[in-house]
């Protein structure tokens, strides 16, 4: 039985106190998830310190939003997978498609590659994401897509346990925007994701936890996280506020 993940990606919101006014909401209205449901936060850099402290006996789990894949030197501006682990960080979110598609170096593959490789080194669990754009779901390229960039970024990488790693799958079409994928359309390609792992890793696929992001709601999370092979929601804007959050995990608990 896999346990639901509800990952919370903060993107670059939030000032110091509004964290704190949102961590304190969360804790304060969160139900009873004992085993039942793992919840992480992923603040933006420069409040990863203040977030493990304000979460510090809490059920709530730290993450980063990204990561480099060296361990030092002269890359200015970059935050290494040793870094974050340091702050008590716990996941780190990478190949999301605004730094795949909008911003940062536009990643590629063998970016991404290095930076799943890099968060296991430092002992950290990324949550891996894929998925397509409009054009190339239009185009039936849904899975295509979907299996390149997932292979790519696990070629080599064998993860000891099913906890080492989590995938993401964000239609990119879907991110934002106030669209969501059909459970139906979420379900064949979280299904095509787990059949891919299960080339790759054997047996330990039906433990891998594979997330649905894409502008999940409290109203279309039940529906989203009741499907076989959705073990959770890579969270964005619903994140923002505790008791869109919070319906979010009471979903996932019900599921």
């Amino acid at each position: 039985m896999r346990t639901p993940l509800i990952a919370g990606n903060w993107k670059m919101n939030m000032d110091l106190h509004s964290a704190r006014v949102l961590v304190s909401g969360i804790v304060s209205e969160l139900p009873a998830v004992a085993d039942k449901v793992e919840v992480a936060i992923c603040p933006s850099y420069v409040y990863l310190f203040p977030m493990a402290k304000a979460i510090a006996g809490s059920p709530l789990q730290l993450g980063a939003q990204d990561l480099f894949f060296e361990s030092a030197g002269a890359f200015t501006g970059e935050v290494s997978a040793a870094m974050v682990a340091d702050t008590g960080a716990r996941y780190a979110i990478l190949g999301h498609s605004e730094r795949r598609h909008t911003i940062g170096h536009l990643e590629d593959d063998w970016m991404i590659h290095r930076k799943v490789a890099a968060a296991l080194a430092a002992s950290l669990t990324p949550i891996l994401c894929v998925g397509e754009t409009l054009a190339e779901r239009e185009a039936g390229q849904t899975l295509e897509v979907v299996t390149f960039q997932l292979v790519a970024a696990l070629n080599g990488i064998k993860p000891a346990k099913a906890s080492d790693l989590v995938v993401a799958y964000e239609p990119v079409w879907a991110i934002g925007t106030g669209k969501t994928a059909t459970p139906q359309q979420a379900q064949e390609v979280h299904a095509h994701i787990r059949a891919e792992l299960r080339g790759l890793y054997g047996d330990l696929a039906d433990e891998i936890r594979i997330l649905y992001g894409g502008s999940m709601k409290p109203d279309n999370a039940a529906e989203l996280i009741g499907q076989a092979d959705v073990d959770g929601g890579l969270i964005g804007g619903a994140s923002l506020k505790p008791a869109s959050f919070v319906g979010i995990i009471a979903a996932a608990l019900a599921s």
